[in-house]
């Protein structure tokens, strides 16, 4: 479980400039983070260091990412927000 200054700096990370990005972090943050384990949250970590840009490409599914960890992390998101 992480702290509660841990859980609202990531939260503010998730609030992105292109909403389409947001709609699907946010979610994903909000129903499964807290639920998932150390190395996908590690990997969601990663995932927000990442541009706007690039993770609107990966979420419409227009590009996927070059690192196969970040492929990973998200098809993870995807999958569980779209559930």
């Amino acid at each position: 479980m992480i702290d509660k200054a841990e859980q609202g700096r990531l939260g503010w990370q998730c609030r992105r400039g292109i909403k389409e990005v947001e709609v699907v972090l946010l979610p994903y943050f909000e129903k499964h983070f807290n639920q998932a384990g150390e190395r996908e949250q590690n990997l969601f970590r990663r995932l927000l260091d990442c541009q706007d840009v690039d993770m609107f490409e990966w979420f419409t599914y227009r590009a996927e990412p070059d690192a196969p960890e970040l492929a990973e992390i998200v098809g993870i998101v995807l999958g569980k927000v779209a559930s």
